[in-house]
């Protein structure tokens, strides 16, 4: 097998030095997003390990608009002057949330940050919790994109998943969705209980028939801290099943013309998720709200930030202005720069260019030969020097592949 050629870390062009004390030179920094985190929805689904909480009594909607805007004030001297080039709204279930509230947030937004005029602008929401005219007032307040959680278009499955939708209720929140954004994404769960390989695709080819432009596409696990993983449901398909219903729905959904772009995502030409891609390309992302994460970069460092998780805990602690809603921050060690941004730039099917690693993470390539030359040995990665990809098989054991980069 060909291998990446062998040279010394001297015949490598280095890139950002290492000061002396074993730091990180960036010479220009990553593109910047920002993630929106809505907490709040109207039952915790027995398989979510996000940070969701069952909404009792009214939404506190004035009272965390409030908050976030405390939460975005703070953060300002952090991201001063970078461009934000989308905008990602997630949860539990943002759509909850009043038309009125989305105008006033985005309103925010733009009054506050360097937003690029045609930013991907996402939204999360659930069938169940919306409706046409509602869809109507998000797109007027600037959601351009609506990814939307059906997860199946069977009412069994629905309900084993703890869903609060119906079959129907999915296939009337598609199309409005469809009638009032441009862009629109469906997420669909495969490996469910009691399903077959034949109910496996008769799901996908449903949410095909749609023609939306994006397909986000799971294979249902059972994440510690669940119902499920305390409570497992039963006829669960075993892993060989499991992994036929993922090479089937690869196949019905290339034959379609979704193309697999990313472990998970599937979309039509150009219509790849901007916000995720900039994840997966190792870029900077502000979390805002109860239980955020972020990543920022800077000249000589790069940040991991998360959020208080409980709501009430983050709005009072954001709107004291102290900085006490911050759960945890630290800079990433430069030993655990090579695994972190493998871990996101080895999930998308064509990898990123080799330089790209230099360019996040302010480290010379050559720091990370011997270990491109294992999973290159392995038949992990691609051996092309100028691309760092996985191969065909280096996909199909993943997990192995990025653990390689530990060392």
């Amino acid at each position: 097998m060909q291998k990446v050629i062998r040279i010394t870390p001297a015949e490598l062009h280095q890139g950002p030095a290492k000061d002396e004390s074993g730091g990180i030179r960036l010479a220009s920094l990553p593109p910047l997003s920002l993630y929106v985190h809505v907490p709040w929805c109207i039952r915790k689904c027995p398989y979510c390990d996000f940070n969701s909480h069952e909404l009792n009594g009214e939404l506190p909607e004035k009272e965390y608009l409030a908050a976030l805007r405390a939460d975005l004030e703070q953060a300002l001297p952090m991201i001063w002057g970078r461009q934000i080039h989308t905008i990602f709204i997630g949860g539990g279930t943002p759509s909850l949330l009043s038309a009125s509230t989305v105008d006033s947030m985005l309103a925010m937004f733009r009054a506050y940050l360097n937003l690029w005029p045609d930013a991907e602008i996402t939204m999360e929401a659930n069938p169940g919790t919306v409706e046409a005219q509602r869809f109507r007032d998000f797109a007027a307040s600037g959601i351009n994109r609506v990814s939307l959680g059906i997860q199946s278009f069977d009412d069994e499955a629905l309900r084993v998943l703890g869903r609060i939708h119906d079959a129907a209720q999915a296939r009337s929140a598609i199309e409005a969705a469809q009638n009032s954004f441009p862009r629109v994404n469906l997420d669909l769960m495969f490996a469910l209980p009691g399903q077959t390989l034949e109910s496996c695709e008769r799901d996908l080819k449903m949410a095909m028939a749609f023609g939306t432009e994006h397909l986000s596409l799971y294979n249902l696990t059972l994440e510690p801290n669940t119902v499920f993983a305390k409570y497992p449901p039963g006829g669960l398909p075993d892993d060989d099943m499991a992994a036929s219903m993922q090479e089937r729905v690869a196949e019905l959904a290339a034959g379609g013309g979704w193309q697999r772009y990313e472990v998970s995502a599937y979309a039509r030409d150009g219509a790849q998720s901007r916000h995720n891609i900039n994840y997966w390309e190792f870029g900077d992302y502000l979390g805002i709200g109860p239980g955020a994460h972020g990543k920022l970069s800077f000249p000589d460092r790069i940040i991991r930030q998360s959020r208080l998780k409980q709501p009430g805990s983050w709005m009072t602690k954001a709107l004291s202005g102290g900085g006490e809603h911050i759960a945890d921050e630290h800079e990433v060690q430069r030993q655990d720069l090579p695994f972190e941004f493998m871990l996101n730039a080895l999930r998308l099917k064509e990898g990123v260019a080799a330089a790209a690693f230099e360019d996040r993470t302010g480290i010379g390539l050559a720091a990370i030969v011997p270990l491109l030359n294992r999973a290159v040995d392995k038949g992990l990665l691609d051996p092309n020097p100028s691309r760092i990809r996985a191969t065909p098989l280096g996909w199909q054991f993943l997990n192995d592949l990025q653990s390689l980069f530990l060392d």
